[in-house]
């Protein structure tokens, strides 16, 4: 019997390819809704862009006798290949590659802004210095500097937001005016900089997206009003002291009172807005963006989207503005860790704020500010950032984190279980800190809590 079992040839076994998928395989196949949503929405705004940026910028370049007209038409595409090499990477694990380089992110920023300042170093546009770099290979840092600071935001209040939560209620308007207190003075360092290039529209910016990050990670309102009030008296004595900055409100007040000065740039906008009417002049049969319209290719590109394709064409563009918004704030609720969940606000309020002040300046409805469309407008520091920023938020949606260290108060330590002591209670949002181990621990305690809450609650009923 032993030699027969012993020749007795063995069952094939299956073939590897015919067993179904894991549970690990089948996460990793299956990205969340908000994954596809952001990802879905940034192609088909790059694909948009790729054909505007054509449009707006081969008839002029041609008559000018500057090649054939696609020399923006390959500088975008070059530009948005290496945003998409770069996005590809940050999806993966940006969240936990870039916590170790905040630091040195943010002082490399501030520094290549400072060097903007230096003659013959920064590179001067239109009167404006905002470039550094030789020829095709010029960057604006401006660009890098918005990222850095949602970055050392995130990081600041994700590791500070819990001490500040756990304080009592009568010391915590003083205790978060305390913690955010680097922040906004980092924050209006950067924006002293950038205005003074001058750049009043990213220093907009990023107040913005700055003030969202405040309010996502729960600052009271008290203090978001005094921020408030503050940052709007300060940029109300700017414009009364730049003698640029008040041109371009009185320009926007009234644009046709100078329509060939300060105004002119708004006018013509204007104008190609009011030709494209409902559905538009067609694909590339625009008049405004030759020799009319300046900056066709940047800044006002949307207005060339309202002539050729009318309200129909712009309403389309905004509605995929529309699903990043959507899927960015989801994203963020959803977050695994407070420090994920405020990259998530920070990264959707930077591409969000900078699409509505392009959107407004072109309509009107706001001063002219030079702010690209992002992912439209061609731009190669703006694209490329963009898409980074892109890829940090499609890796929060897919449950990346990093391990965010809480900061100790400022001041000593209370005693075990007195009012100061962090144990007490848990952070007002998001109750696990940045820490990706807690994460997988509180997931383990909660799984273990369920099971025997039930069986307990049953017992005590009976």
């Amino acid at each position: 019997m032993p030699a027969a079992a012993a020749r007795r040839p063995r069952e094939p076994e299956a073939p590897r390819s015919r067993r179904g998928p894991g549970p690990k395989t089948r996460a990793r196949a299956q990205p969340s809704l908000e994954h596809r949503i952001l990802l879905t929405a940034t192609l088909c705004l790059l694909a948009f862009g790729a054909v505007m940026v054509y449009s707006s910028s081969s008839a002029t370049t041609v008559l000018q006798g500057q090649g054939n007209g696609s020399g923006y038409l390959l500088k975008f595409l070059a530009y948005g290949a290496i945003g998409l090499v770069l996005m590809r990477v940050l999806a993966r694990d940006g969240v936990a590659k870039v916590q170790s380089i905040v630091g040195p992110l943010l002082i490399v920023s501030f520094a290549l802004v400072l060097a903007v300042h230096v003659p013959h170093v920064g590179v001067a546009v239109n009167g404006a210095r905002r470039w550094i770099g030789p020829g095709a290979l010029q960057f604006q840092p401006s660009e890098l500097l918005k990222l850095a600071l949602v970055l050392y935001g995130a990081t600041l209040l994700s590791g500070r937001s819990a001490h500040a939560g756990a304080r009592p209620k009568g010391r915590s308007q003083r205790a978060w005016g305390e913690l955010t207190r680097p922040l906004l003075v980092v924050a209006g360092g950067a924006c002293l900089l950038v205005a003074t290039e001058p750049d009043l529209g990213t220093a907009m910016v990023i107040a913005f997206t700055v003030a969202v990050l405040l309010v996502a990670a729960g600052v009271p309102q008290r203090n978001l009003v005094i921020i408030t009030c503050t940052a709007l008296g300060l940029i109300f004595l700017y414009i009364l002291a730049r003698p640029y900055a008040r041109a371009r409100l009185t320009s926007f007040l009234d644009p046709w009172a100078h329509p060939s000065g300060s105004g002119f740039q708004a006018v013509q906008g204007q104008i190609a807005i009011g030709s494209g009417g409902l559905f538009g002049v067609g694909p590339g049969a625009s008049v405004q963006k030759i020799f009319y319209l300046p900056e066709a290719p940047t800044d006002f590109i949307l207005a060339v989207i309202a002539e050729e394709l009318g309200v129909l064409g712009v309403c389309a563009l905004l509605s995929l503005y529309g699903l990043i918004a959507y899927a960015g704030l989801r994203t963020a609720k959803k977050a695994r860790s407070l420090h994920s969940a405020l990259i998530a606000v920070g990264t959707t309020s930077l591409i969000l704020s900078q699409a509505i002040l392009n959107a407004f300046a072109v309509l009107g409805l706001a001063p002219l500010t030079g702010v690209p469309l992002p992912f439209v407008s061609y731009g190669s520091s703006s694209l490329i950032v963009m898409l980074a920023a892109m890829g940090l938020l499609l890796n929060v949606a897919a449950g990346g984190t990093a391990h965010i260290q809480a900061v100790a108060p400022s001041r000593r330590s209370q005693r075990p279980g007195g009012p100061g002591d962090v144990r007490e209670r848990e952070p007002p949002r998001w109750s696990r800190d940045g820490s990706a181990e807690e994460d997988r621990d509180s997931r383990r305690r909660d799984g273990r809590a369920r099971g025997a809450g039930s069986r307990g609650g049953r017992r005590a009923a009976g």
